[in-house]
């Protein structure tokens, strides 16, 4: 009897520790829904080998993060909607959104997702996630030069914001239009992002 006793007691035990585990690590993951006003990825491409730099950014951006600011760690889930695409040129614009580049109607939407990053400290300076564009999903890792969160005074409640960049080979994501022509297949990403912490 008191043996059925000690091993009830102790399985009891031994499941509400693992329940109390449980519940302080989700406790400790903080979630942040991307604010599109303020979020908007933007990127340098190569003119003519060098002749200049064309700049453009994306409009419409939605998604999630979360970070786990006691394990030192976060995720990433961004999506991007491929016809906000702007250049400030309306040509360009039309001829960036068909079948030579971007291919919108068929790619609609550019995806990022991650589920690491590195601190350095309390902060992330470095997220190690993956880019699918037109089809193809490749590691594409951010480097974020400014992070910082503040309660904010007219959402009433924290929000984070960082400048993060990135560089790839758009030739490694089906987009090589002009390379032939002596175009320069790099291209610089640079992120404004803010988001909006979530009640638990």
């Amino acid at each position: 009897m008191f043996k059925q006793v000690s091993k009830t007691m102790l399985g009891s035990a031994v499941a509400w520790g693992i329940f109390s585990a449980l519940g302080t690590a989700n406790a400790a993951v903080d979630t942040y829904v991307v604010d599109p006003s303020h979020t908007f990825p933007s990127f340098e491409a190569d003119h003519m080998g060098g002749l200049s730099l064309w700049r453009g950014q994306f409009e419409k951006t939605k998604g999630v993060v979360a970070l786990d600011r006691v394990k030192k760690t976060g995720t990433v889930d961004i999506e991007i909607d491929a016809s906000s695409l702007d250049f400030g040129h309306g040509k360009m614009n039309e001829h960036a959104k068909n079948v030579d580049m971007f291919d919108v109607e068929a790619y609609p939407t550019i995806t990022y997702k991650a589920s690491k990053m590195r601190f350095e400290g309390d902060k992330p300076v470095e997220v190690l996630g993956e880019l699918t564009l037109k089809g193809v999903t490749k590691p594409v890792p951010l480097k974020i030069n400014t992070f910082k969160c503040i309660m904010h005074p007219m959402k009433k409640a924290e929000v984070c914001g960082a400048d993060a960049v990135a560089e790839f080979k758009r030739t490694d994501f089906n987009l090589g239009y002009a390379v032939d022509k002596g175009f320069f297949p790099e291209v610089k990403v640079l992120i404004t992002i803010e988001a909006v912490k979530q009640p638990k």
